[in-house]
């Protein structure tokens, strides 16, 4: 009788600390982003705002929700390096989870590493490209590395799909919209 031996290393084993699929919340997004174009004044487009951030910090799971929560209370804190650390972490773990992305851009941010902001917020991007934060951060961003024009770019689309952003006073041409 011969046996034949097969490598262990086959699958993951059963207690690997894998990140579960991210929620799909693009339908509702996509509804409220139309909402946002169509709010009549700035408390509307705020609650709908506060809608995008529900949806936005979702994580995929508890583990996911600790880091992000432990992250944007360091950042909230000043404690950037930090906040770095511990969003390293959530994005090692979740790295299909846009909002992990969008976070530690926004501690880079505050430390003005805009390069490293800037990487991160691609990802972001990457991952959800109608994530209006991330777009108007990265606008804000390129304004930090002096490329002003890339800059612009960004915030107009931003403020395209929100009308209602503060940003949009740092567009060198308001868009036409009546508020």
């Amino acid at each position: 009788m011969k046996w034949i031996i097969l490598p262990a290393v086959l699958a993951p084993p059963a207690f690997a600390d894998i990140c579960p699929p991210v929620a799909d919340h693009s339908a509702r997004l996509g509804e409220i982003i139309v909402d946002l174009g169509q709010a009549r004044g700035q408390g509307e487009a705020q609650v709908l705002s506060q809608q995008l951030w529900s949806l936005w910090t979702d994580a995929p799971d508890a583990k996911a929700q600790a880091l992000l929560d432990e992250g944007m209370r360091k950042r909230s804190s000043f404690d950037f390096l930090g906040a770095r650390d511990t969003l390293d972490a959530l994005v090692e773990y979740c790295p299909d989870y846009a909002e992990g992305y969008n976070q530690r851009a926004f501690a880079s941010y505050l430390r003005q590493d805009f390069e490293a902001a800037l990487i991160d917020l691609d990802k972001a991007l990457s991952i959800m490209p109608n994530h209006i934060a991330a777009l108007s951060g990265k606008g804000l961003t390129l304004m930090g590395l002096g490329r002003h024009d890339e800059a612009q770019d960004a915030l107009r689309a931003a403020v395209e799909m929100n009308p209602w952003l503060q940003e949009r006073a740092l567009l060198v041409e308001p868009p036409d919209i009546e508020l």
